[in-house]
């Protein structure tokens, strides 16, 4: 019987590890930290993200976990109103994007996990390193509170997000796309009758505004790198008072009444990076583990869960076989790599692009946003945008669960 390990309760593990045990296949699923009482940010699901908890039979876990959709969509430029739009379900599939509580996710996909006999999942636990036999990785030896161990596998996979364990010890080089921005966020309560999200750009900011599924108002203020230290030094009143020169009137008001209200501040560097190589032999990277997505756009979670619909096309086939084939398994993981790189190259040269226009002091940066402002009130011009970003909500390519 093969056996798989998986780092990393994710979204990608933990929906693998769902998929791998209910095909029979032994996984055991590891996680760093005893639960997920942690801030997430990536909790807004697309509907590619919808989609792919669907295909992967998670549609009534996703039902029952707090969410809140999004109804309409503002973007003011330079603080004028540009575009107001009340999101048409029909137009997204009927999946109007989707703020979740990604803590509640996780938890409900490891409990219908744990309905399968094939279903291992262990908390606190912390990879050291992994375990080679000759040049192929057989396992990992982790460390819990009864000490170090080892977990023999045939076929480790990576899903441990932005800062992977198990991508520093395969020792893969990787190619940053690093966008010149941080970002700060922070929740406070929302507004009676906010139904979705609103964007202010200009002046070499960007600030992102969405209903939670908690009901509060999480802000992600995005801004060039290096620039918040000023800010924080000055404490929490300094930097929401210059998030509101850059927002409307309404929402500046709204800060102010709310300054002491505010939950779980930070920064967060962005970064945007592909690994050169997902796969050494028994070895395998997916999600932000083999691609750190910017937070343009919120694709995260949405491409991780569909790297998961194509890692178990391609590897229940091979660890569903009597005794697994290591040369075919390695294919397999090339195969996974070649089939997903096209869409999140795509994406990630996508994502580089607003920033440079939105946060750009260069002199020709506040002409250029007034013409991008201008443009955007036109409809045809607005169609045509919103064509292009359409990738963003339903992906490049399309992915199906064939397993």
């Amino acid at each position: 019987m093969s056996r798989v390990v998986i780092v990393g309760a994710g979204p990608a593990g933990a929906s693998l590890a769902y998929l791998l045990s209910n095909r029979g296949i032994d996984t055991t699923l590891i996680e760093r930290r005893r639960d997920f009482t942690r801030e997430f940010r990536g909790e807004v699901l697309m509907p590619s993200g919808i989609e792919a908890l669907e295909q992967i039979g998670l549609a009534s876990v996703l039902a029952g976990v707090p969410s809140q959709e999004q109804q309409d969509l503002n973007l003011y430029m330079n603080g004028k109103l540009t575009l107001s739009e009340t999101l048409d379900p029909s137009t997204f599939q009927n999946r109007l994007p989707l703020a979740v509580s990604q803590a509640a996710l996780l938890e409900a996909i490891v409990e219908v996990s744990a309905q399968s006999p094939s279903f291992k999942f262990e908390r606190g636990v912390a990879v050291k390193e992994l375990v080679l036999d000759g040049e192929t990785v057989s396992g990992v030896l982790i460390r819990d509170d009864d000490g170090e161990r080892v977990l023999q596998a045939d076929l480790v996979i990576g899903a441990d997000g932005r800062n992977s364990v198990v991508r520093k010890q395969m020792g893969v080089s990787n190619k940053h796309m690093n966008p010149p921005m941080d970002i700060v966020w922070c929740k406070l309560p929302c507004p009676e009758n906010w139904q979705g999200v609103q964007a202010y750009a200009g002046r070499g900011h960007l600030l992102m505004a969405y209903h939670t599924w908690d009901d509060s108002l999480q802000l992600g203020w995005v801004i060039l790198k290096d620039t918040f230290g000023d800010f924080r030094s000055q404490g929490i009143a300094a930097w929401l008072e210059e998030m509101a020169n850059h927002v409307s009137p309404e929402l500046a008001a709204h800060l102010a009444t709310h300054q002491d209200a505010v939950q779980k501040p930070f920064l967060l560097s962005a970064v945007s990076d592909c690994v050169e190589c997902w796969s050494k032999p028994g070895v395998l990277l997916i999600g932000d583990a083999a691609h750190t997505m910017s937070p343009v756009a919120g694709q995260g979670i949405n491409l991780a869960l569909r790297d998961t619909i194509v890692a178990a096309n391609h590897l229940i086939p091979e660890l569903s076989r009597t005794e697994v084939d290591p040369v075919s398994l390695n294919k397999a993981q090339h195969a996974i790599e070649e089939e997903r790189m096209q869409e999140v190259e795509y994406i990630q040269a996508l994502q580089a692009q607003p920033p440079k226009l939105l946060l750009s002091r260069a002199w020709w940066g506040e002409p250029l946003r007034r013409l991008a402002g201008l443009a955007l009130s036109n409809r045809r011009i607005r169609l045509m945008a919103a064509k292009r970003a359409a990738v963003f909500p339903f992906g490049v390519v399309t992915v199906q669960l064939r397993v």
